[in-house]
């Protein structure tokens, strides 16, 4: 294929060359003539491990060459890369300068070409910056996608050849297409979705490595203060691939609960006043959760409806356990705040639950048997706002024998999809989402 970089920086730089390795014809092109000179001299603008060399051999094969004439690339390639910079301001907006010079300057030299062409954002942009800012300027015709890279400084060359996935954005096939022949070469799993899950995906990438790091340095301080090897900890950790490095957990949904997360996590954070350990990013869990629960609570007193249907009680959805369930505390909540409620859970059943459980009822929720309802049609006959406590079979049949007039609170995040299905008549804004039970499970 002929591509054309535009943005001879580091991920331009490598994507360049990467490109030319794999085949494909390539034009950088980036407004610095000295960056220019370095590629067309054979000499990489960054350092970078191996670029270097691969440079001096794609341009000597004839397969890289670079130019700060954009009329000039764009007329000898059938895809355009914008991987310009977006740096951010001190309140964290990003400078999108770069990237609206070079679309207006690539929309206006498409112009005079006949034949079908691709824009790729590779940029890291928020989401909506492409349909905003992109789109409105190029030409009809010309074909939009979002590719974020997952490169890393050092070993970028390896991470081009085997990233986690090739991911490409995009509204039409037509875009994806040209894309999915570019890295035909590229050792990864190839994933189209919307523009701006692509663009979305980026930010949450780089979001997660650096809650990483930020967690394995606390953990590491709070280990060397109670004279444990931190390395030797985070190493076991790293064997649960299971629970621990997996997507268990990473689910959008509620607040956490049961009888292990809230009890642990207090005992660290006691362990850590106790060593004067700072364990900023550790402390700021319970009140994230706390957070979460607020938002459930709110979207259901936002109503201003008072009579209150709850589908599943339990901190997780197929147990009877009501430890710290955070919706018990919705509910407790509610009745507070002059609401009438019913529960439907056929998991909880008070005559039968004994132990811990039965005891944590008895002391912090004994009123909580008068509030069940046995019968899933009646407390969706007599509720004004339908709460989605836990995600399946219960919720799908409340949600098929709801009314248009009733409000459904999905605290789950999960329902939304078969509230479409069960509720086609219904108008969306009927159905609030307000962040709570994963999928499959509440969080233990």
């Amino acid at each position: 294929m002929r591509i054309s970089i535009f943005g001879l920086g580091y991920v331009g730089s490598v994507t360049a060359a990467c490109l030319a390795r794999a085949g494909h014809e390539v034009f950088g092109v980036d407004v610095n003539p000295d960056k220019v000179a370095m590629i067309n001299t054979g000499e990489s603008p960054v350092i970078e491990p191996g670029l270097a060399d691969l440079v001096e051999a794609m341009v000597t094969s004839g397969r890289l060459k670079a130019t700060v004439c954009v009329d000039e690339a764009v007329k000898h390639s059938d895809v355009a890369m914008i991987c310009v910079g977006t740096p951010s301001s001190r309140n964290g907006q990003i400078d999108l300068a770069a990237i609206e010079r070079v679309v207006e300057d690539v929309g206006c030299a498409v112009k005079r070409r006949p034949h079908p062409f691709t824009v790729v954002l590779r940029s890291t942009v928020l989401p909506g910056t492409t349909e905003r800012v992109l789109a409105p300027m190029l030409p009809d015709g010309v074909s939009i996608a979002v590719n974020p890279e997952f490169m890393r400084e050092g070993t970028s060359l390896a991470d081009f050849e085997h990233p986690p996935m090739t991911l490409v954005g995009c509204d039409a096939d037509e875009a994806a297409s040209p894309l999915r022949t570019l890295y035909a070469k590229v050792g990864a799993p190839f994933v189209q979705t919307s523009i701006k899950v692509a663009e979305m995906t980026k930010y949450v990438s780089n979001a997660f490595h650096a809650l990483k790091i930020c967690f394995a340095n606390e953990i590491g301080d709070l280990c060397e203060s109670l004279g444990v090897d931190p390395h030797e900890v985070i190493q076991t950790f790293l064997l649960d691939r299971k629970l621990n490095i997996s997507e268990a957990y990473l689910r959008p949904g509620f607040a956490f609960g049961g009888s292990c997360l809230p009890k642990d996590l207090r005992a660290l954070m006691y362990v850590a006043r106790k060593s004067d350990v700072q364990v900023p990013l550790l402390s700021s869990i319970d009140p994230s959760n706390e957070h979460q629960l607020r938002r459930g609570i709110e979207a259901v007193l936002s109503s201003r409806k008072k009579r209150i249907g709850v589908v599943g009680l339990a901190f997780k959805s197929g147990t009877d356990d009501l430890r710290e369930s955070p919706i018990v505390t919705l509910v407790e909540t509610l009745l507070g705040k002059g609401c009438t409620v019913r529960i439907f859970d056929p998991n909880v059943r008070l005559a039968a639950l004994v132990g811990a459980n039965r005891r944590y009822i008895e002391k912090e929720i004994p009123h909580i048997s008068s509030l069940m309802c046995d019968d899933l049609h009646t407390l969706v006959e007599e509720a004004e706002v339908i709460v989605i406590g836990s995600a399946g079979d219960d919720a799908a049949r409340a949600l098929a024998h709801c009314r248009p007039e009733q409000i459904v609170v999905d605290v789950t995040r999960s329902a939304l999809s078969s509230v479409h299905r069960a509720r086609a008549a219904y108008e969306s804004k009927m159905i609030v989402s307000a962040g709570a039970a994963s999928p499959r499970e509440i969080r233990e």
